[in-house]
């Protein structure tokens, strides 16, 4: 999150950075429903499928490497699927052809048949089917952006928090930088620029021309930055109310909010005791 600029090494001031760095593991939310598939003639109803887990946030390419896990293909069959003339995915126009965001996650099952277009197809038809609500159409419009941008919005809202309560204050934190012409200044949008995971950034780093750098570039970035779920997009269209500008988690169950920047400052500090002493 936004932060004083220094050189050298910075810590990651996300939630889930801060997490993975204090608890030593990243705790994936495992999708809340599952997605039937319609079987094909060559596969018996009475066949017992296996199941394919994509939790929420996972980026496009994390997902291309389970389907092509569960099925047994060549590294790189389904990212070829997914953008074949002939998969022919549910998408928006906005999204020019690009899955990332509208990959669902959810729990999906996988019979002997089953082919990399018809999981590709099912997670984007069923995204398809829970963006295209009443619910989120009316909530994007309210908020001044698009289904698309909102979206785009929860994906960074879903890597930088890790519970409803946490999302809806880091989506207002979103919406109050957008308002205010600020840059989001998200280190999560930085790093899939970068094609990594990692809790610190370098001032470096944030020098970057990638469109996803949101340090220097103002507003959302061109796509999702990963596969959101019902509880950051609920997050977006309803968000917490409050003027805050920056968080930080200090500890883990402690992210604190704030629109003051020198408090904000004073959190990062502690933070970074914190982290000094988890070193140790």
């Amino acid at each position: 999150m936004p932060r004083p600029p220094r050189r050298g090494r910075r810590p990651r001031l996300t939630r889930r950075g801060r997490l993975a760095l204090l608890l030593g593991a990243v705790l994936a939310v495992a999708g809340a429903i599952t997605v039937p598939l319609l079987l094909t003639p060559d596969e018996p109803a009475a066949e017992q499928p296996r199941m394919l887990l994509v939790p929420e946030g996972r980026r496009a390419g994390q997902v291309y490497t389970a389907v092509d896990r569960a099925l047994g293909l060549p590294d790189g069959t389904a990212r070829k699927t997914a953008t074949a003339p002939g998969t022919a995915l549910s998408l928006p126009a906005e999204a020019g052809g690009n899955p990332e965001g509208y990959l669902f996650p959810a729990t999906y099952p996988v019979f002997a048949a089953t082919r990399p277009e018809g999981l590709l197809r099912a997670m984007a038809d069923t995204a398809s089917r829970r963006f295209g609500s009443a619910k989120i159409a009316e909530g994007a419009r309210a908020h001044g952006l698009s289904v698309y941008q909102t979206v785009i919005a929860a994906s960074i809202v879903q890597a930088e928090a890790d519970n409803p309560e946490d999302m809806a204050k880091v989506a207002r934190v979103v919406h109050n930088r957008l308002a205010r012409g600020m840059a989001l200044q998200m280190d999560s949008t930085l790093n899939y620029a970068m094609g990594r995971s990692t809790v610190d950034t370098t001032y470096e780093d944030t020098r970057n021309t990638s469109p996803y750098n949101t340090y220097e570039r103002k507003g959302l970035p061109p796509t999702p930055i990963g596969n959101p779920g019902d509880q950051a997009m609920d997050a977006v269209i309803r968000p917490a109310d409050g003027d805050w500008l920056y968080f930080v988690t200090v500890a883990p169950g402690d992210t604190r909010f704030t629109a003051d920047y020198a408090a904000h400052l004073e959190n990062v500090a502690e933070f970074n005791a914190n982290r000094s002493t988890a070193k140790q």
